[in-house]
């Protein structure tokens, strides 16, 4: 159940970030690294989705199910 729950996440993870959040985020203070609090934001999620990616393919690879 360990692997699989983490794969469940890292799935589910980026959706979240992208849209899930973006209610609660719609705002421009404060400011991080020059820009506006959601645009830092949807930056992150660029940054977070390819991470969430690759260790899902690392898990699936270390599992055998990927060839």
């Amino acid at each position: 159940m360990g692997k699989k729950f983490i794969r469940v996440i890292l799935v589910v993870l980026p959706f979240i970030l992208m849209l899930g959040a973006i209610p609660f985020v719609n705002r421009i203070d404060p400011i991080i690294l020059g820009l506006p609090f959601f645009h830092f934001w949807l930056f992150l999620g660029m940054v977070i989705t390819p991470i969430c990616t690759f260790v899902i393919y690392r898990l699936q690879k270390s599992e055998g199910s990927i060839e």
